[in-house]
């Protein structure tokens, strides 16, 4: 019997120390990792902006590639075609003279930027700015940011991002009542960028 109990009483602990292991909090260091991990991900993306002053949002529609360590191509389709590339030099548009630079004072210019921040994972760039507050799984995560200083406070009142291997759903929600919901869809990861994209992004 005290054989048989001990059998036992080493199983339960294998198994409790098992559950603690798994228990493991997912915190911001593992999800910076995840999220910086893969070199490559391209995939599409629908954006819908919600106006106080609008019943139906507006919607655009386009393509987006994020390389680490480059940046970010976020390629509008709908409903108008124009490219952007966001980089840690800046955002600039293309037009038929190549790329021009954006005015990087500006409320665009802004999100693009916390966009390029949040996809690439650049936690401790988004902690400057916000309070970060992280929930669930490697799998299947939630970060909330909440605006540190008064003059994001006059924008935001919080932003949610949702992923899992990446991110899938950002929504951007703003003090005065509009939000802007932008959806990742179809991310596929690669090693390495396309002969056009290197020249968008690297050249």
């Amino acid at each position: 019997m005290t054989r048989i109990f001990r059998n036992w009483a080493a199983a339960i602990a294998l198994l409790m120390v098992t559950h603690m292991a798994m228990a493991q909090p997912f915190e911001l260091p593992q999800l910076a990792e995840q999220l910086s991990g893969p070199a490559v991900v391209r995939g599409d993306f629908i954006q819908e902006k919600h106006l106080r002053a609008l019943p139906q949002p507006l919607t655009s529609q386009g393509r987006f590639v994020l390389a680490r360590g480059h940046g970010l191509l976020w390629l509008l389709q709908q409903p108008i075609r124009q490219d952007y590339r966001i980089t840690a030099q800046g955002i600039a548009r293309r037009d038929e003279q190549g790329w021009q630079a954006v005015d990087p004072h500006g409320s665009s210019a802004r999100q693009n930027q916390l966009f390029l921040a949040v996809l690439s994972g650049d936690t401790q760039a988004l902690q400057r700015d916000f309070e970060l507050k992280l929930n669930g799984a490697p799998d299947a995560w939630r970060l909330q940011l909440t605006p540190r200083g008064a003059l994001l406070s006059q924008v935001f009142e919080t932003i949610e991002i949702e992923g899992g291997a990446t991110v899938v759903r950002i929504e951007l929600r703003e003090v005065q009542g509009d939000r802007t919901v932008l959806r990742l869809l179809d991310s596929q990861i690669d090693d390495s960028l396309t002969a056009h994209e290197q020249r968008d992004l690297v050249d």
